[in-house]
């Protein structure tokens, strides 16, 4: 009837766990969450002690992550009297990206096959699984000195992070499972082509979204790189193009209806219509309630920020920027990506590798370092530091650069460096802003989500303050799946696009991190210090770094004058 309440649901593949969430597509109200950390690896990804940039994932996680989540989020949501499972109206899918696998010709993973169950080579490739660093190399040389356009809309150079790097790799390292994989397929595409029963990669919807930030896919140029630019780095190579369903779509449209399996698996009925999947970070912009002028940056174990255009206005390329690619956030319009390898995973590092003592249990650690942290104030450690852990994805797009403290001393406290780290994180976010605004677009606010938005107000006032903007925080605390499920509504029909259902369903919170006039000085002097660091280990320039390690003694004093 008229007015009765509908629900979709959002499924959010993070790094270490997957989500299932139910909202009301009308208000936006959330009736159920649900998630379930991956069974293989550890956290959930599988590691190498002998290859420090190796990072994946077993294929087996992501459907019984699936099957568990939503099963338990349909239950869950039974509590609501205003629910039944023959009122959700459809279904969105995220994950992070670029996290390809290889598949055989039946769209099987391979590591899901007897015979690779037990290869990390056939395993999906985390987004920070950094090992196909000299491919992408190789890939931004080539595209360069070839004179293709392909980096023109991806900031100027290839990542190890994406899609073409990572096959490649394979192609060069593991004869045996490049001649078993039929195809490379993203994540965000494979669970809605598993879910829908669609799994051959030539078929199968392929999202704009990771196509075009992660595989040099643009309409520009007809779509993936060439078939002969692709030979030119591995004969053969461009068998996976050639099975690449093309053309890649918006999230806005319909990758196939939930199989009668899957329904029974997790008690929803058949045929639910299952929107083609995106990237978790730029759904979490739009479950965010992103729109021209905001940028929102999602905060987790890495930083995403997206921000979105006109398509009618048109944008310039930026160099050092992500990606640049027509509806990847949302339908109609041009979204940008940005972002930082490594911030949550940073601050974890120095809590689990280095364990600093009196500062309780291990996970009490972030708790009481930032309690002990939030006492200092803005340069009192006289610390800064660059925050290339996993290196630096944007604005220099370097793998291979490392982290760095400076200004320790014999007296420096395991507080001071947890600030330090914070800060650095800051500093590299608001590298990024300046990036882009120097290209002419204008950010007039910023809204931030994610697990350390949500849980860290010392983290948020530090970034208000090196950024000097006010800091907004999205109303949910699961933004990524609550983007998810804007999608599902959109395909369910519950609402005609996605800024309506944006209207309805998301919105932020009302307190707002604002910028402090003492701390931003400092930071504008401290910011000064990590930008000499940053470019001169960056290779940006040839920065004096002469004077940094006095000009934080003189810092350090004035702040403690205080």
């Amino acid at each position: 009837m008229a007015g009765e309440a509908k629900f979709s649901i959002g499924v959010d593949y993070g790094t270490n766990s997957v989500r299932a969430l139910v909202v009301e597509v009308h208000s936006g109200e959330e009736i159920a969450c649900t998630s379930w950390t991956y069974a293989h690896g550890e956290d959930g990804v599988i590691l190498d002690t002998r290859e420090v940039n190796l990072a994946r994932q077993h294929p087996a996680d992501y459907e019984e992550g699936f099957v568990r989540t939503v099963g338990q989020a349909i239950e869950q949501a039974r509590a609501d009297r205003r629910f039944s499972p023959e009122r959700v109206v459809g279904i969105g899918v995220d994950t992070t990206g670029s996290t390809p696998l290889p598949v055989d010709e039946q769209g099987r993973a391979l590591a899901t096959l007897p015979e690779f169950e037990r290869e990390n080579d056939a395993m999906a490739r985390l987004w920070k699984d950094h090992t196909a660093h000299a491919e992408a190399a190789e890939i931004s040389r080539r595209a360069s000195e070839g004179g293709w356009p392909y980096l023109s809309k991806c900031g100027g150079a290839y990542s190890s992070e994406w899609y073409w790097s990572k096959a490649l790799h394979c192609e060069r390292h593991n004869a045996g499972v490049a001649r078993a994989a039929f195809a490379w397929v993203e994540l965000c595409d494979y669970v809605p082509g598993l879910i829908t029963g669609n799994r051959d990669p030539r078929t199968m919807a392929r999202g704009i979204c990771a196509a075009g930030h992660k595989a040099m896919y643009h309409p520009s140029w007809g779509g993936l790189p060439s078939a002969e630019f692709l030979e030119g780095l591995s004969p053969g190579f461009s068998r996976f193009r050639e099975r690449y369903k093309h053309p890649a779509v918006a999230s806005d449209r319909v990758a196939g209806g939930l199989t009668g399996e899957f329904a029974e698996r997790t008690g929803l009925r058949a045929g639910v219509p299952v929107a083609v999947g995106a990237l978790d970070a730029h759904l979490g912009a739009v479950g965010s309630g992103i729109g021209p002028g905001t940028l929102v940056k999602i905060m987790g174990t890495s930083t995403c920020d997206c921000m979105v255009g006109p398509l009618s206005e048109g944008m310039p390329d930026i160099p050092g920027v992500s990606g640049i690619v027509p509806e990847s956030v949302i339908p109609g319009m041009l979204g940008i990506e940005a972002g930082q390898s490594a911030v949550g995973d940073i601050f974890n590092w120095f809590v689990n590798r280095i364990g600093p003592s009196g500062y309780g249990r291990r996970e009490e650690m972030h708790a009481r370092l930032s309690d002990a942290a939030g006492r200092l104030r803005a340069g009192e450690s006289g610390l800064v530091a660059l925050d290339w852990h996993n290196g630096n994805r944007n604005v220099l797009t370097d793998p291979l650069l490392t982290g760095l403290v400076v200004g320790e001393t014999l007296a420096t406290t395991p507080a001071e460096i947890y600030r330090a780290l914070i800060e650095a994180t800051a500093f590299g976010a608001l590298k990024i802003i300046e990036r882009i605004e120097e290209y002419g677009v204008a950010i007039e606010r910023v809204v931030n989500c994610g697990g350390i938005a949500e849980k860290n107000p010392l983290v948020m006032q530090i970034y208000a303050d090196v950024c000097n903007r006010p800091m907004q925080i999205s109303r949910s605390g699961q933004a990524c799946a609550l983007g998810a499920a804007v999608f599902g509504a959109v395909a369910g029909k519950a609402h005609a696009d996605v800024p309506a259902a944006q209207r309805a369903m998301t919105g932020v919170k009302e307190r707002v991190y604002r910028p402090e006039a003492g701390s931003v000085a400092v930071y504008r002097d401290l910011y000064r210090l990590y930008t000499a660091l940053h470019d001169a280990f960056g290779g940006a320039g040839g920065a004096d770094v002469g004077r940094v390690m006095k000009d934080l003694i003189t810092i350090r004093q004035r702040a403690r004058e205080v």
